[in-house]
């Protein structure tokens, strides 16, 4: 008879997980809104643009002139159903509470704080900022809607990689503000879209971080 021999976890208190309270949450979807706005504030000082949702929104406000806080959570409307579908109610509502916080966020951060950044600063400094926003909000199964939505989606049905997902529809954003923009502004923008999606591909792998939402 040949005996199998199991290797057993060193430490079985590491593959525990430890369920999300609400007060986390919230404490989550206030840290990712503080890091994003500040993040979309950089690229904004500079003239830049990014890539996912904000992208959308920057290009909606270039293009009609709305405030950028009501142009992000506009674009994100139609990704609604999607979350719902998807993802479950309890991701919608924590995205669109996320969505509606940084929607004001970016509108109050204006008029209480004064950024000026050259481009490149902005574009790896703003891209870090909001990836880490990115990562919070994703890891609470939650997301500022739009492309994260998506992206998190095809995750969990295709096992795709959320950053390289969201990597390849910022080119497209891009692409698209290429219409808007000049492309200089247009490549500094495409090196924060990179880094946004370092944070993402380097930091939000599974089995990295094991704790779930509380039922």
């Amino acid at each position: 008879m040949v005996k199998r021999f199991v290797n057993k976890p060193s430490n079985p208190a590491a593959t525990q997980t430890h369920p999300h309270t609400i007060a986390d949450d919230v404490q989550a979807v206030a840290t990712a809104v503080i890091f994003v706005s500040l993040g979309l504030s950089l690229l904004n000082s500079a003239g830049l643009v990014t890539g996912g949702t904000p992208g959308l929104g920057f290009l909606l406000s270039y293009a009609t002139g709305l405030p950028l806080g009501i142009a992000l959570f506009l674009v994100n409307l139609p990704f609604y159903v999607l979350a719902w579908k998807g993802m479950g109610a309890r991701f919608t509502a924590t995205t669109l509470a996320a969505v509606s916080s940084l929607s004001v966020g970016v509108e109050l951060l204006r008029h209480v704080v004064a950024v000026r950044a050259e481009p490149i600063y902005a574009a790896v400094a703003g891209g870090v900022l909001i990836g880490t926003g990115l990562l919070v909000m994703f890891r609470h199964k939650a997301s500022f809607g739009g492309i994260n939505i998506l992206a998190l989606y095809l995750q969990r049905r295709f096992g795709w990689a959320p950053g390289k997902v969201q990597l390849a529809i910022d080119a497209a954003i891009l692409a698209l503000a290429l219409l808007l923009m000049d492309s200089t502004r247009v490549a500094w923008s495409l090196l924060g879209a990179l880094a946004v999606n370092a944070v993402l591909i380097w930091n939000h792998r599974p089995g990295r971080y094991l704790s779930t939402p509380q039922a």
